[in-house]
């Protein structure tokens, strides 16, 4: 009735004011939070550097805290939360680096890290690609801060921990390995490639979440038509960053030489009839279980287009091996 649009306007403006409250109020909350956990932090730090607590309390410190506190003002201060908040000043000394953005919730799990590289990396990444608390454990689950910077020198390392990892030139999007645990396809599994596409496809937001920061998803099974002939690229996606296209061809055991011929094909065509102008020259990503480092290396060479093979891997990455190669890079 036309009677009840002015009213039913007037319940749509009201309710637009109250998700903004809310949510502005939510941010206010969080950065309070967050600036007073850092101080609780602060005060238990230079406590300890007094050489009080070693006088008074010895090792029990926190203990003692936790109990008083909790007596005093209830629920929140259980031994780990003190120990975070101690670990919260000590990994940032200075409040103005901080992020408004990012929840006590956010910091707790960033503060999970091994050391203050893994920290510095993940709080700015956080920030810059605006991860869920759920996001961000799968980020570091998947070793994301060691597979980015294995890609790197010893600079570049030191780099991205301090800045998080901006997106520049096609080399920075390219992971090696991809995980795909998310999937849940057993390891020793004789899954096919159509069913390894499906599967990705219907995971769609995990899979972008790997992908990184710019990716848009345009379509799968892309058809290409030359000379009565048609192709068919798995997947395409348009990064909206490096303006330009990103087509993946997925390969369920070893990447062989003619995939890579075939994905120069595909970008070559790209550029000529899919490009308009102001978009930049595709990017082409072979995706295999397997790569011959040799093989890629003669199969890529003179390939002046943006051609890139990665392997993937159905379950996470080994730990403690990455650590070590990480520590043997920055030793070197």
């Amino acid at each position: 009735m036309k009677e009840l649009e002015p009213y039913n306007g007037l319940i749509k403006q009201i309710g637009e004011l109250l998700q903004a409250g809310r949510a502005q109020a939510g941010r206010a909350i969080n950065t309070i939070l967050v600036q007073t956990y850092w101080q609780i932090g602060k005060h238990i730090v230079e406590f300890e550097q007094g050489g009080k607590a070693k006088a008074e309390y010895g090792s029990e410190l926190l203990d003692r805290l936790s109990k008083d506190l909790t007596f005093a003002f209830g629920k929140g201060f259980s031994r780990s939360n003190l120990v975070y908040m101690r670990k919260f000043y000590m990994a940032f000394p200075n409040s103005e680096t901080l992020s408004h953005q990012l929840s006590w919730s956010h910091y707790f799990e960033i503060l999970k890290a091994d050391n203050n590289l893994e920290i510095s990396f993940y709080a700015k990444q956080c920030e810059k690609e605006n991860w869920s608390v759920r996001e961000l454990k799968r980020q570091m689950k998947s070793m994301l801060f060691h597979r980015v910077a294995l890609s790197k020198d010893k600079t570049g390392v030191l780099q991205i921990a301090e800045q998080g990892a901006d997106i520049q030139k096609p080399a920075d999007i390219i992971k090696d390995p991809y995980v795909f645990e998310f999937l849940g396809i057993p390891q020793q599994y004789q899954y096919k490639e159509d069913e390894l596409e499906e599967k990705l496809i219907r995971n769609l937001e995990e899979f972008l979440l790997e992908l990184g920061k710019g990716f848009a998803f345009i379509g799968r099974q892309y058809k290409i038509s030359l000379a009565n002939r048609h192709f068919f690229v798995d997947l395409v996606f348009y990064h909206r960053i490096l303006k330009c296209f990103v087509l993946i061809d997925l390969k369920r055991g070893e990447i062989e030489h003619n995939d890579i011929g075939q994905m120069n094909l595909y970008l070559n065509y790209f550029a000529k009839e899919e490009n308009v102008e102001g978009d930049n020259p595709p990017i082409g990503i072979v995706l295999g279980a397997y790569k011959d480092h040799i093989l890629v290396e003669y199969a890529t060479e003179n390939i002046s287009n943006q051609l890139f093979v990665s392997k993937y891997q159905l379950y996470l990455p080994d730990k403690a091996l990455l650590s070590a190669e990480l520590e043997k890079l920055l030793e070197g």
